[in-house]
């Protein structure tokens, strides 16, 4: 168990302490599965900023938003998978969380697309139902790809019935993690500000490749939590904790 926790509820310092000490532990996977599914997106995202936008490369940029969709889904999946064996006591290769993501890509990009655009819509209506979306949906990914879901919907259905009642909880440990991620971004673009540069677009691609590093770096976290919310809201809703031991600590 990852920092010799017992599978147990957690408070959300607990899980925010675990999950950290899962990112530690896993951090050499975790950031060879973020570069390998992120980089190539990224630096095609560079180059089109810096060199017009979207508007003068449309076909660049239709390649590179589906490309990022594919690898950016196949990279989730995979981080989840080291992340759940870990904390259940095993250990897995980047290798082998990859060919354990694959087969589930078609229902991962129906999932991402659906939650997408149902974030979209509760966004518009005044903010509050977006972010009840996004706290609702939060571990649609790990529920599908660790109970193997027949279908994205069952398993964006699976994930809100886990986080009702939790919602609050979640939206807390979310802010957290934004925050986490959001200050260093700042920190790192008004850097690249205080070094100056010989021209704007020079500047924009120092502050791009500073932001894109740190995605690589803070995504794995973030997905480790995600995980550990999942089980968490196992253990409180179905005693899963029980479930395993008496199993012999074999996950399903």
């Amino acid at each position: 168990m990852a920092d010799n926790l017992t599978l147990r509820a957690l408070s959300l310092g607990e899980l925010l302490d675990a999950s950290f000490g899962l990112y530690r532990r896993l951090f050499v996977p975790l950031v060879f599965v973020s570069v390998a599914t992120q980089t190539i997106p990224l630096a095609l995202s560079i180059y089109i900023e810096a060199s017009g936008g979207a508007f003068e490369h449309p076909m660049l940029w239709s390649v590179t938003t589906v490309l990022a969709l594919i690898l950016g889904q196949i990279g989730i999946a995979a981080s989840t998978f080291l992340v759940a064996e870990a904390y259940l006591g095993g250990s897995l290769t980047p290798q082998e969380a990859f060919t354990r993501a694959t087969p589930f890509l078609g229902r991962l990009i129906v999932a991402a697309f659906l939650s997408a655009l149902l974030y979209a819509v509760g966004l518009l209506l005044f903010v509050v139902p977006g972010v009840i979306m996004i706290c609702a949906l939060i571990v649609t990914t790990p529920a599908l790809v660790l109970e193997n879901q027949p279908s994205a919907t069952s398993a964006m259905g699976r994930s809100w019935l886990l986080t009702k009642g939790f919602r609050g909880r979640i939206f807390g440990a979310i802010l957290v993690a934004l925050l986490l991620i959001a200050v260093p971004a700042i920190a790192l673009g008004a850097l690249a500000g205080l070094m100056g540069s010989p021209s704007e677009e020079t500047a924009l691609v120092v502050v791009l490749l500073l932001q894109s590093l740190l995605q690589l770096l803070a995504y794995p976290f973030f997905y480790a939590l995600t995980t550990l919310f999942y089980y968490d809201l196992r253990i409180r809703k179905e005693a899963y904790d029980l479930e395993m031991l008496a199993s012999g600590l074999n996950p399903a």
